[in-house]
């Protein structure tokens, strides 16, 4: 459920389909055809100054996507933090992360329902039963 190659994380910067902003984050999706939904994180240093700091927002992160990845569209998301993210709390981080993959599944559902039919045919054929 992660991003791990360069190649991944460029193919999202270079054609983000879906940007949803957030109090502290940002994410960029683009759909995928893994069938699930993987997560990449870029929190620098310059964002989140301590180490501690980063690796809680990391943490926060996949546990929110963890918790949510049964009705989280076949996305590929990347998540970056932006500066005032490491001083927010965690119930507030973790608010804004379900509201900002609220707001990811209802634009994912947009696109797909407003596609060509021959896409969305094919597309249905696709779908488990």
């Amino acid at each position: 459920m992660r991003l791990l190659s360069s190649g991944d994380y460029r193919q999202v910067f270079e054609q983000t389909a879906f940007r949803i902003h957030g109090r502290g984050f940002l994410a960029l999706a683009i759909p995928n055809r893994q069938g699930h939904v993987r997560v990449g994180l870029v929190i620098s240093r310059k964002n989140a100054r301590r180490a501690v700091d980063r690796n809680r927002l990391k943490r926060l992160i996949r546990e929110s996507v963890r918790h949510r990845q049964h009705w989280l569209p076949a996305v590929d998301i990347v998540v970056l933090a932006r500066r005032d993210a490491s001083s927010l709390d965690n119930d507030t981080i973790t608010r804004q992360l379900h509201g900002m993959w609220r707001r990811l599944t209802k634009e994912v559902g947009k696109q797909t329902d407003s596609a060509p039919p021959d896409e969305q045919n094919h597309r249905d054929r696709l779908k488990p039963r």
